[in-house]
């Protein structure tokens, strides 16, 4: 018997955390039935009747949606509704994203074509110091 007034408990407990927070984030113009600020102190006072009769009353009603592999016909998300949404976000539409690019892409090659000039001007100093004979080391030696 202790057990099942256990999970009751924990059960009530869960339910008023849950419709302490509904109530709390819900918007103040989708609350139906009474005033917020009256369905917080319903929950909090009357957790389980509070909580049963926010879960039935006071909530928002959703609406239906279909899952999407049922052929979901219905509204446009909410998402796609947000002020800004319909802006370009893609890279390729910023001027200066591309400005940027650019100035990097050619910064590269600047500093790669620098990298092979001095590789060749390296290159180039090896051969003549192979080519001219050592100080010190005649050539009527071989």
């Amino acid at each position: 018997m202790v057990r099942l007034y256990a999970v009751l408990f924990t059960v009530e407990i869960c339910l008023l955390v849950y419709c302490v927070l509904n109530v709390i984030t819900t918007p103040d113009h989708e609350v139906r039935n009474l005033p917020k600020m009256v369905w917080l102190l319903l929950v909090l006072f009357f957790p389980l009747v509070g909580g049963i009769a926010w879960l039935a009353c006071g909530r928002p009603q959703r609406p239906q949606r279909s899952l999407p592999y049922k052929g979901n016909a219905g509204s446009v998300p909410a998402e796609y509704d947000r002020p800004g949404r319909a802006t370009a976000w893609s890279p390729d539409d910023d001027a200066a994203y591309l400005r940027s690019l650019k100035e990097r892409a050619d910064a590269q090659r600047a500093q790669a074509e620098l990298a092979r000039k001095q590789e060749l001007e390296r290159e180039e100093q090896e051969r003549a110091r192979r080519r001219s004979p050592e100080p010190g080391r005649s050539t009527d030696d071989a």
